[in-house]
């Protein structure tokens, strides 16, 4: 026994070292370093990069090689992108484990940016779904720079003739969230009681106008001075955080939306029907361990509550684009744009997004609105 002992001490103790080093390895940040200016583009265009991880202040105007479409790909000239949370993890590579696919020390592509809207200006060999002129909105990386190429078949779309650029930028990933927590985990259907937690967020407004298109009784979760914008978006019923704990309340709802992350698993199934979903899509900030809190509870608490419980980590889909295009067409889904910053501003997007404030989505305009309004009218 005592033999056995010092073997399980041993493999326990090697297991902490491991898991020490490693911890050390990803919350290393690599410095910026000198930027190695090489020979001068041919065709440059500027785009935002990032060489290092860290805050706002690490962001570069770099000039680039103009990106040339290839088999089956189009070139956009970008005309507005919008910002999300994943676009400052991604640049602070936090939390840590994220860096296992970023990038360890510093990150390994120095693009940043997913949502865009703009012209195609170049299409590559074998495109058929797109040609020069046409107005498209989608999701790629590198979408803060005045050119992207991405490929036909990726998530990319036409842009509804009564949007505009920015409207258009908003979607994406956002967007795109919203549908598939709803509709693809949530299984949201007219006559259902929702519950949005976080409704006056970019991912929350997208959520209260996709469950009132599908029928859906709407309750929206946010803070006092965002009740009104909420309402108008067609929740039925709102509720201040500041003033109610909607886990505290009588009311039951058939699916529960929960983009804060504020209230454990427990208390979000404690206001569910027996046959209810929780959707887990946001979690508190931190380096380490909080943003995973909601699926660790899941797991933990899944087998031992009657609710179903999901945590959503959307896939960007052009079929999804085409489906958010149509409603849009139709009136159903407007998108929420709370501030507009010129690219050169980009660092003080970003920080308004780290504050955790923003009402609905936040722009990034690549062009002069004069620009891209010309550009719509061709």
């Amino acid at each position: 026994m005592r033999k056995l002992r010092w073997i399980a001490t041993g493999l326990l103790l090697v297991l902490a070292i491991g898991a020490g080093i490693t911890a050390l390895l990803v919350s290393h940040d690599a410095p910026c370093g000198a930027v190695d200016a090489g020979p001068a583009p041919a065709n440059p265009m500027t785009a935002v990069v990032h060489r290092c991880y860290g805050s706002a202040d690490v962001l570069e105007f770099a000039s680039l090689e103009r990106p040339v479409p290839g088999d089956g790909e189009v070139r956009v000239r970008v005309m507005a992108a919008s910002v999300n949370p994943l676009d400052w993890h991604f640049m602070r590579g936090s939390p840590y484990l994220m860096r296992l696919m970023s990038g360890i020390g510093s990150p390994k592509d120095i693009r940043l940016g997913a949502d865009f809207a703009g012209i195609v200006d170049a299409v590559g060999p074998g495109v058929t779904r797109f040609a020069v002129g046409d107005a498209v909105f989608g999701g790629s990386t590198g979408a803060f720079a005045e050119y992207l190429v991405i490929g036909e078949d990726r998530a990319i779309a036409a842009m509804p003739g009564n949007v505009s650029f920015d409207q258009a930028a908003a979607v994406g990933v956002a967007g795109i969230t919203a549908l598939q927590a709803l509709r693809d985990h949530g299984r949201v259907g007219p006559g259902q009681r929702v519950l949005i937690n976080g409704a006056s967020g970019g991912v929350g407004t997208f959520a209260v106008q996709i469950a009132k298109a599908t029928g859906a009784e709407v309750t929206g979760v946010q803070s006092s001075r965002n009740l009104e914008m909420v309402r108008g978006l067609g929740a039925d019923r709102v509720i201040d955080y500041t003033r109610e704990d909607y886990t505290d309340g009588e009311r039951r709802y058939d699916l529960v939306v929960d983009m804060v992350g504020n209230h454990s698993v427990l208390a979000n199934s404690r206001v569910l029907e027996s046959d209810g979903r929780l959707v887990i899509v946001g979690g508190p900030k931190g380096d380490w361990f909080a943003p995973l809190k909601g699926l660790v509870q899941s797991r933990l608490f899944g087998p031992f509550v009657e609710p179903e419980i999901t945590v959503v980590l959307a896939r960007l889909r052009q079929e999804d684009l085409v489906h958010l295009a149509g409603m849009m067409e139709r009136g159903e889904l407007t998108p929420v744009i709370d501030r507009r910053y010129t690219l050169a501003e980009l660092p003080d997007a970003i920080r308004y997004s780290e504050s955790g404030r923003a009402r609905g989505k936040i722009i990034v305009r690549i062009r002069s609105e004069d620009e891209a309004a010309a550009a719509r009218l061709r």
